[in-house]
């Protein structure tokens, strides 16, 4: 994957592990990046790596801008991203998966546990900062295909999966 032109964003490797290097961890574990996944009406869809505190803009920019016909406005461009989470750009025209500041709440007021970033899960009930992390990085592994799946997901039983049963979708 050729590595992005923005100063400070470098590709993931095809394997899907970060590179390693200068800048990717902080003295107390925490890591200096974010990785983002960056799909939909973009030149280079694909995975990213930018320094933490990048906005959404600075993603699109890693994958080398828009395409004729994206909808930026139904993107926040300004938003911070969140490590681990799915960025979709949408064509003019196509349904909303957005609302605010990139919640990835459908026209139906669902939560889509497939394109939601951490933050916007962490809106949901009993859902934290942790468990948010663990649901992105099992629909890296394996994408949801029933809202049931959220169950194989470490940190979700019987009754918190009966809260979000109503609350979300695939």
């Amino acid at each position: 994957m050729p590595t992005p032109a923005v100063a400070g964003a470098s590709a993931v490797q095809p394997d899907g592990e970060p590179g390693s290097g200068p800048g990717t961890a902080s003295a107390d574990g925490a890591g200096d990046d974010v990785v983002v996944h960056v799909v939909g009406a973009v030149v280079r869809p694909g995975v990213v790596r930018l320094a933490r505190g990048a906005r959404v803009g600075e993603a699109v920019d890693a994958v080398g801008g828009s395409v004729p016909g994206a909808d930026l406005a139904g993107v926040n461009l300004a938003r911070v991203l969140t490590d681990g989470e799915q960025l979709v750009v949408p064509v003019v025209g196509a349904p909303p998966l957005a609302t605010g500041g990139g919640a990835a709440a459908a026209a139906d007021g669902l939560v889509d546990v497939n394109t939601a970033d951490a933050a916007t899960l962490e809106d949901l009930p009993g859902v934290g900062p942790v468990l948010a992390e663990r649901i992105v990085q099992h629909r890296t592994e394996h994408p949801f295909t029933t809202v049931d799946d959220l169950d194989d997901v470490t940190g979700i039983g019987p009754a918190l999966l009966a809260d979000l049963r109503p609350r979300v979708r695939v």
